[in-house]
């Protein structure tokens, strides 16, 4: 039996931090994400050698970089006021919005 898909606080275009590995303290957008393994492919980070065959005439194949996914535990959300921060929730009648936990804003 397939086990069931994190849910993530984390969104498409957010902007995170990465807090560990080889790429610690470097900042990007989330280009992907990747529930069914609980990993996000952030742009500019965790660059990896691929190799690439052919594809048509004009496209060139070879070893390209591409960013490879990490693991979701590794980034944190970047408020605009505090730097990176855990997600809260705050609930205005039926509306749930996103807010940093350390200064409150919304994210």
């Amino acid at each position: 039996m397939a086990e069931a898909a994190h849910k993530f606080k984390l969104k498409k275009e957010d902007t995170v931090q990465i807090i560990a590995g080889k790429d610690k303290g470097k900042r990007g957008k989330i280009l992907k994400i990747l529930r069914d393994k609980d990993r996000v492919v952030v742009e500019g980070a965790n660059i990896v050698k691929k190799a690439q065959k052919r594809r048509s005439q004009q496209d060139r194949g070879g070893i390209v970089e591409v960013e490879a996914a990490l693991h979701s535990s590794n980034v944190q959300i970047v408020c605009k006021k505090c730097g990176p921060t855990r997600i809260g929730y705050k609930l205005d009648g039926d509306k749930k919005t996103r807010v940093c936990r350390k200064c409150g804003e919304a994210l």
